[in-house]
């Protein structure tokens, strides 16, 4: 259960997806999710009027939100505070590590009952923890299966989606004493209830994600099918929550439509098993919930989208996983491909806010441009249009006004930059235009076969032999 996972670099992008796309079950496997998932999202939205108005509802509710982002936060701590709520603060991974850190020390405590939370996957946990003898052990059942396999979630909603009932047989078979191997899905889920119920008995500390927190009241919302979540935050003495800043609404009214749209968007469902609302630790007279209940806000390159007003749209996400079932280039290659903790194409647009242009600057072009992550984004976020953003941040500095990414133009080539220059000095001028015209089509014989990257799928690009105003010059001749 301590084992750690096999973490991989975001600059291994173009490698790994390579691997993946030359793996036919893994593509299958994909392939055969994504389309039942797009079906059962596609039933619950049958009407496409309506889910338009959804949508801009919910669309409005993030933008209203975000808007008033500083404002909500203190208001949000300002109340949680009143309930008894320990409120704490932290601009990197490495501080939101320190924070738990310090709150097992001061219980003694050597083990964590885990909820599925992916900012806990962000801030490596897991990983963390362990560097101190302290155990994390996920409680969700997709989250521990890939917990055992030591690999990390390829899908936030699904983390072992690109697992088959074999694979988690032979798993189980050799990770858990006493198991038998098993195709029978139902025993399968019985053998990791049976392994993780005395976890959420004994153990001290029971962490947890947020998928809303509301301002007015200082309720913390989380949204889950198999009840682990509330055995996490109900049974361990101590609660600790994780989310990102960006979760915050100002009203409990303004959390039904986002959980209408979480629901259907994710999993094709109306509703989920289980909507828990905490307000607070345990009270006076209650039998159960956590004696301390913490609340951990974490930043970590939020704040970098959240003040450019481009990239702002970002932040909308309420974390459905819609886009990557949808995209068409994560249901080739799965998620472990992008080595980030959200990945497809919501990855592909907050990872290089997280990690840095620099680490992330392949993602930007993982993507067809096809449009269809945008058109089923339940928030509306625009993705292709960040995505053209984000290349453009790899490739050039800042504009002036503008405050700079993190790794901008880390991708920048100074012999792509010659090139775009010279085709500006050839396009700008009409005499140098026509001497570079009638050098293309007399040299056109000295093109080389191999063109980079244009040539590994594609022929080798040959000007024609003649230009299109000598043809239309011959045509209007020929007429005369």
């Amino acid at each position: 259960m301590s084992q750690t996972m096999h973490f991989v670099d975001p600059k291994q992008f173009k490698a790994r997806s390579a691997e993946a796309t030359s793996d036919a079950h893994l593509r299958k496997s994909f392939r055969g999710a994504m389309d039942f998932l797009m079906t059962r999202r596609a039933a619950h939205f049958p009407v496409r009027a309506d889910f338009e108005a959804l949508r801009d509802l919910g669309e409005s509710i993030r933008k209203y939100s975000l808007s008033r982002l500083p404002d909500l936060l203190e208001l949000l701590e300002q109340r949680l505070t009143e309930q008894g709520v320990q409120v704490h603060w932290a601009q990197t991974p490495d501080e939101a590590n320190r924070i738990f850190r310090d709150i097992a020390q001061r219980h003694g405590a050597k083990t964590f009952i885990k909820g599925k939370s992916m900012v806990s996957e962000e801030i490596e946990l897991n990983h963390e923890m362990a560097r101190d003898g302290i155990r994390c052990l996920e409680s969700d059942m997709g989250e521990y299966i890939v917990q055992l396999a030591g690999e990390r979630p390829s899908h936030i909603i699904m983390p072992a989606i690109h697992k088959t009932k074999q694979q988690i047989a032979h798993l189980f078979e050799e990770k858990i004493p006493d198991t038998r191997y098993t195709e029978d899905v139902d025993e399968l889920i019985a053998t990791g209830r049976r392994v993780l119920r005395g976890e959420f008995r004994d153990a001290p500390i029971g962490v947890s994600g947020v998928n809303f927190m509301v301002a007015e009241t200082g309720s913390l919302v989380l949204v889950e099918n198999e009840g682990n979540g509330r055995m996490c935050t109900t049974v361990p003495d101590v609660h600790i929550a994780i989310t990102g800043i960006e979760k915050v609404v100002e009203r409990f009214e303004h959390v039904l439509p986002l959980y209408h749209l979480l629901t259907r968007s994710a999993t094709g469902q109306a509703i989920t098993t289980y909507l828990n609302v905490i307000t607070g630790p345990r009270r006076a007279g209650e039998r159960d919930g956590p004696r301390e209940l913490h609340l951990i806000l974490l930043d970590n390159g939020r704040s970098q989208a959240y003040r450019d007003e481009d990239f702002r749209p970002t932040l909308q996400c309420i974390r459905c996983g819609a886009c990557m079932n949808h995209c068409p280039v994560y249901a080739r290659i799965g998620g472990l491909a992008y080595g980030t903790t959200y990945p497809g194409p919501i990855g592909s647009i907050i990872s290089p806010h997280l990690l840095g242009l620099e680490e992330t600057k392949d993602l930007p072009t993982a993507s067809s441009l096809c449009g269809a992550c945008g058109e089923v984004c339940p928030v509306g976020i625009p993705i292709p249009e960040l995505l053209m953003r984000l290349r453009e941040a790899a490739k050039h500095p800042a504009k002036p006004g503008h405050a700079p990414l993190d790794g901008q133009a880390s991708a920048s080539d100074w012999k792509e930059a010659t090139a775009w220059k010279a085709w500006q000095l050839a396009n700008t001028d009409p005499t140098r235009y026509r001497l570079f015209t009638w050098a293309a089509t007399h040299l056109r014989g000295f093109m080389p076969a191999g063109q980079g990257g244009w040539t590994q799928s594609r022929t080798p690009l040959k000007p024609a032999a003649r230009t299109l105003r000598e043809r239309l010059d011959e045509r209007a001749r020929g007429k005369r």
